[in-house]
């Protein structure tokens, strides 16, 4: 068994908690997933199961999310998870006020990660240290943000704003929250958190475990295809005795066409054979005479 699970998180439980209870299920060991998400969080958490789990590496980055911010008020965790380290009523906010300032969170932006958050520092992870009280010095990160669209603004003591957010691998939604609050001088944490879309798995397809569940007793469960969440990189087809001898490991020579960019030439492919049969991904890697086809995680033989 082999192949993805566009799992919808239920809050409460880690992104390992996840995988555990996947692997339960299936009763197999093999499972990772591609892309944390915090255990208040909700929505689309990709599952990789059996040899597909070498291809989480290759996801594509781009992920969406719909979050509420809630102003006047800022936690340790920049969340509602974590304790309140001040309150403080900011019913003169306007929607006007956080519009003028949303700008400023679009494009390639550098990025404070939470404190509490699994990035390591000097091998330990950021919340542990937290946990023990331990502060650290923690570097910023460029993130890039491709949207955010306001949803709905609700005024009040502690105004809250929905929010739809695109962005790229690494950003972290608290921190937009937190910073919001910032740039607004009210102070702001995360209310509440789904991802809508993650590597090309979308939150309208996703299943809940009771779902999975009723599958598997149905016996009407199975998994997606690894290559459905690698459409975003190119494809190259083999004939057969090419096929045979790339999944055993071997570089191939390959003639560049015409529509391969010479600047593409280090990026990874999907690989197939003639039948349409996906086999795995490969690199175009430059030797001394030519361009070579050399596999990087085979899937099928």
């Amino acid at each position: 068994m082999q192949g993805f699970l566009n799992l919808n998180k239920p809050s409460g439980m880690t992104s390992h908690d996840c995988v555990a209870k996947v692997r339960k299920l299936l009763r197999l060991k093999r499972v990772g997933h591609g892309g944390t998400l915090d255990p208040a969080a909700t929505g689309v958490l990709p599952i990789a199961v059996g040899k597909a789990t070498r291809l989480l590496q290759f996801l594509g980055s781009e992920k969406a999310y719909r979050g509420t911010v809630r102003f006047g008020t800022i936690t340790t965790t920049d969340d509602l998870e974590g304790e309140i380290v001040q309150s403080a009523p900011a019913p003169e906010l306007m929607l006007s006020d956080l519009e003028a300032v949303l700008p400023n969170f679009l494009g390639k932006i550098e990025q404070l990660p939470p404190s509490y958050s699994a990035i390591q520092v000097q091998g330990k992870r950021l919340y542990d240290l937290a946990r023990q009280g331990k502060t650290v010095e923690v570097p910023t990160r460029v993130v890039e943000v491709f949207n955010i669209e306001i949803l709905e603004w609700r005024s009040g003591d502690f105004p809250e704003v929905d929010l739809a957010i695109a962005c790229g691998t690494g950003t972290y939604i608290r921190a937009i929250a937190r910073d919001l609050g910032a740039i607004l001088n009210t102070g702001g944490t995360l209310a509440a958190l789904t991802r809508t879309e993650s590597s090309g798995f979308s939150g309208e397809n996703s299943l809940t475990f009771a779902e999975m569940e009723n599958q598997l007793q149905e016996n009407k469960f199975s998994l997606l295809s690894p290559e459905i969440a690698l459409v975003h990189l190119p494809a190259i087809a083999l004939v057969a005795e090419d096929a045979k001898r790339w999944c055993q490991g071997q570089r191939l020579p390959y003639q560049i066409r015409w529509e391969i960019e010479a600047e593409k030439t280090e990026h990874h492919f999907r690989v197939y054979n003639l039948k349409g049969e996906f086999l795995g991904i490969g690199q175009l890697i430059k030797s001394e005479q030519n361009l070579l086809l050399a596999p990087q995680v085979v899937i099928s033989n």
